[in-house]
């Protein structure tokens, strides 16, 4: 199942409970379109709403949010996932001698 980030604009000024109603209303209907919304954030200051959602294509995520009162105003597969950091590759140094200059006498 494809992943999708939607963004709405205009929830200058709504607070949590509104914002889980809104989300609310996608969940009532996201099943007859084969969507999932998993995860909604809110940006407060500039009234930017972002969820997250699995589904069949772009049109069905469009149609559950239509459906809901909220249509998005952007809409975008995510093909591409990294889950956590980067793996660290870590130099090999066996067999090389590491040298440090004696600084005792420098300290005195």
């Amino acid at each position: 199942m494809a992943k999708f980030m939607d963004i709405h604009n205009g929830f200058i000024g709504v607070t949590e409970l509104q914002l889980r109603e809104a989300v609310g209303r996608d969940l009532a209907v996201e099943a007859a379109d084969g969507v999932h919304f998993e995860h909604t954030w809110l940006d407060a200051e500039s009234g930017t709403a972002f969820c997250l959602s699995s589904g069949p294509s772009k049109e069905a995520v469009r149609r559950v949010h239509d459906k809901a009162g909220h249509p998005a105003q952007e809409i975008y597969e995510l093909s591409v996932e990294v889950e956590g950091p980067p793996p660290v590759v870590r130099p090999n140094l066996t067999g090389v001698a590491a040298t440090w200059p004696d600084t005792r006498e420098q300290i005195k």
